[in-house]
């Protein structure tokens, strides 16, 4: 069996149908030749684009010169409603000082103070979890929030502005598409956006709610009664360049983005996994097997215990990646396979594509979480596996991440069975790699003996 796929396009298309397609669903509007080829150029009215998915070429964009390929703001634009300039944004200068203040708050070390955090996210999940068939993307949406909030912020999903963020920024995502006018037409800032009234509303709500929460942070810190959680951390860290924290306002956008990156990627990898350990009932019960091993209680040596749910997420995170595209911007003239790249052009680099091309991977379709053993894997691991980017941008809660995931699909596996039913969920790219009607499984509760 092979997991669900998005059909591809015809090779060829007018631009505006293009457009349209892409407006719909970034993964469908892209032709087969994608999957095999090193490089592929498109040309706009409005600038040129090129996809890369020569390891070689990825490396020297990401990890090599990562300053003369910055991101681009044509995604970014569509974004700073809610994001405002933090660090997932921003380039240069500003980048580097967020990053020397942000990255002391997820090093090795704290991911052992988070994890009884994320322990309690898990057992709460699974509290909550019944007999069924449920849309799991919400639920697992839901989990991950709580594991942002109580990592963060010392808080559950239950809390008054916890809960009130989440509804907003399900709205939010429903309303903003994963890209408008500016990725097309480069102009001023002042130049209009053609945002929705809602997801301007939503973002600015979202906001709101953020700042209360910042503040009242802020304040527990003067008064020495602040938990010792991520928020705080962050929060007291000066750069060690300059001596400075973060304001209020910085620290709203940085909290923005954790959410954004830390609860809508979660939730739409742990779903894939689901799924996909529904598709292949024999390797859900060799995780629920392994996951035995939590019956011991909430201790973070468990997770040298998982390594079969370690393989099958980082299966999942290969066959869906969150983040399905990533958009840098030329700032030298380059030549890239004989192709001359001018300044200002925009250079792609596709997880999606890179994760499932056919001249890199052995089985790129299929779904085989032996594959990291093997030396195709684990040579594919270096050179073309990148769910977290790579590189200095390389996502800052990488390891977090890689925590989160195995623990809570081992505690649900421990405790349910999740079975598929006649409705074969359909990747779309939104914000992040979703399922376009959500994905729907049936869920029973899980006995010993099952």
């Amino acid at each position: 069996m092979i997991p669900p796929k998005p059909p591809v396009r015809p090779e060829k298309v007018s631009l505006l149908t293009y457009l349209r397609l892409f407006r719909q669903d970034i993964l469908s509007a892209q032709p087969a030749k994608l999957y095999r080829a090193w490089m592929a150029e498109f040309r706009t009215p409005f600038f040129r684009s090129y996809m890369i998915n020569q390891p070689s070429l990825v490396k020297t964009v990401l990890n090599a010169r990562p300053r003369d390929f910055p991101k681009s703001d044509r995604i970014g634009a569509g974004l700073r409603p809610l994001l405002g300039n933090s660090v997932f944004l921003t380039n240069g200068a500003t980048w580097e000082r967020q990053r020397r203040i942000i990255d002391p708050a997820f090093e090795g070390g704290r991911l052992r103070d988070t994890f009884p955090a994320m322990w309690a996210a898990g057992q709460a999940a699974t509290a909550r979890m019944g007999d069924g068939v449920q849309e799991v993307e919400e639920l697992t949406s839901f989990a991950a929030a709580d594991v942002i909030f109580r990592t963060l912020f010392s808080i559950p999903i239950e809390d008054r502005i916890a809960q009130a963020v989440f509804s907003e920024f399900r709205d939010y995502q429903r309303t903003q598409p994963i890209l408008n006018l500016a990725a097309f037409v480069k102009g001023p800032k002042w130049m209009p956006r053609l945002f929705s009234k809602r997801t301007k509303e939503t973002a600015h709500s979202i906001r709101v709610l953020i700042t209360e929460l910042t503040e009242a942070r802020m304040a527990q810190i003067k008064d020495g009664t602040a938990p010792d959680d991520l928020a705080t951390k962050i929060m007291t860290t000066a750069d060690p360049d300059t001596g400075e924290t973060f304001t209020t306002e910085e620290m709203v956008d940085q909290v923005a983005i954790f959410f954004l990156a830390g609860h809508e990627t979660s939730a739409s990898a742990l779903a894939w996994t689901l799924y996909l350990l529904a598709m292949f009932p024999d390797w859900q019960d060799k995780l629920a097997a392994e996951a035995k091993a939590l019956d011991a209680g909430c201790d973070f040596k468990v997770m040298s215990k998982l390594r079969l749910s370690r393989d099958v997420f980082r299966e999942a995170l290969r066959l869906y990646p969150p983040v399905p595209m990533m958009v840098r911007e030329s700032k030298c003239p380059e030549n890239f396979r004989d192709r001359a790249i001018k300044p200002g052009a925009q250079v792609v680099i596709s997880p999606w594509h890179l994760h499932r091309h056919t001249r890199l991977w052995d089985n790129p379709d299929g779904f085989d979480p032996t594959r990291w053993a093997t030396e195709n894997g684990k040579q594919c691991m270096r050179d073309a596996f990148i769910p977290f980017s790579s590189g200095p941008r390389v996502c800052t809660g990488a390891g977090f991440a890689m925590v989160e995931g195995p623990l809570l699909l081992s505690m649900l596996v421990r405790n349910f069975r999740f079975e598929t039913t006649e409705r074969t969920p359909v990747p779309v790219a939104h914000l992040t790699v979703r399922s376009k009607d959500g994905i729907w499984l049936k869920i029973s509760k899980r006995t010993d003996d099952a």
